[in-house]
């Protein structure tokens, strides 16, 4: 497949971190801005290499660091809005139609704003966005599992619901950090009837990904990745499931995986060897996201004609991935059903799927 052909299709994202995504050159703008003076590079394009020269190390907790910096410079209500509104534009030109957008408010409150005014400023700009670009965006809020303000942050997300936030994650190092430590918010979200993901299967194995699902009952797998662990290739060639691997395939469970950023923290080898591969082959409820498209240098119509490169797939396979990613969003079923019916379908059938 071309790149003007894979830019050109509608395109579904699940897992895509609001701080991950800022335009360089945004970047080293606030900062002058706001005072912020820690950056490694001040000039926007030497900057965008210094980000995807730490990130690509092979270590999850290297690349996290590198988001000191865009954190760093998010810390204004103008600031939150900019980039909310600049994240609007930079999908909806890469074809994006509908994209849930994850960040954590208790990040954006060192200079003293309220968590409220964190979520306000983002869901404006979010807002401006979705006039300005005509792209579909729903907010995830996301509390920081090395913290302990989940609760706080699960009942924020509630307090939002139908004003623009969708739903809830947990995010950051994952080894000694299990999802269970967070279960109060998770029980209280389910007892709101609230959706939510949990980052597990990305760093850490299968531990993570039980206690995501049959702890905390998680809606979808944030990367989900390390699933392949109980999947064992037999001496015939086929493959025989283990019973979590068989649970989530048979639940429909969706995974949020993310193939370059994947490979850039040591989850796998290459786009080549990632396991999302075999997880289409054997059809688990797969989505492919880009994570963090400035850490990264990523877009998913680079996912995409990755993917396509390593794999062979078509423009069907590409359908079969955006249908998967519409049908596992936090939006309202017939709302899910209208985008798939009315703009992806008719847009691949054009394209020959």
């Amino acid at each position: 497949m071309s790149e003007d052909v894979i830019r050109s299709l509608p395109k579904v994202l699940l897992h895509d971190h609001l701080d991950g995504g800022l335009r360089a050159a945004t970047v080293a703008e606030l900062a002058e801005e706001t005072g912020y003076t820690d950056l490694p590079e001040s000039e926007p394009v030497a900057l965008g290499r210094w980000f995807r020269s730490a990130a690509d190390s092979g270590s999850l907790d290297r690349y996290l660091e590198t988001f000191q910096h865009t954190v760093g410079v998010m810390q204004t209500p103008e600031a939150l809005a900019r980039v909310a509104r600049e994240c609007a534009e930079d999908l909806a030109a890469d074809g994006v139609v509908y994209a849930e957008i994850r960040f954590a408010p208790e990040l954006h409150t060192q200079r003293g704003l309220a968590l409220t005014q964190v979520v306000d400023a983002v869901l404006d700009g979010f807002r401006e966005g979705e006039r300005a670009f005509g792209i579909r965006i729903g907010t995830l809020l996301t509390a920081m599992r090395t913290a302990a303000k989940s609760r706080e942050i699960a009942e924020l997300s509630v307090d939002y619901r139908g004003r623009g936030v969708v739903g809830f994650d947990i995010a950051g190092r994952e080894a000694g950090y299990p999802p269970t430590r967070h279960l109060d918010a998770f029980e209280y979200l389910r007892r709101e009837n609230a959706h939510f993901t949990i980052h597990a299967g990305e760093a850490f194995g299968l531990p993570s990904i039980w206690e995501a699902i049959q702890w905390c009952g998680a809606d979808r797998l944030g990367h989900g990745v390390r699933i392949v662990d109980d999947i064992e290739r037999l001496p015939d060639g086929t493959y025989r499931l283990g019973p979590l691997a068989s649970y989530v395939r048979d639940r429909r469970i969706p995974l949020e995986l993310c193939p370059t950023s994947n490979v850039m923290t040591g989850a796998a080898a290459s786009i080549a060897e990632h396991p999302i591969g075999l997880l289409a082959d054997l059809r688990f409820r797969v989505t492919i996201n880009t994570d963090n498209r400035l850490m990264s240098g990523t877009s998913m119509t680079q996912e995409m004609q990755a993917v396509s490169d390593a794999f062979g797939w078509g423009v069907e396979k590409m359908r079969w991935l955006t249908v998967n990613a519409m049908k596992s969003a936090f939006i309202p079923f017939d709302q899910r059903l209208a985008l798939i019916d009315d703009v992806i379908k008719p847009a691949y059938a054009a394209a020959g799927a």
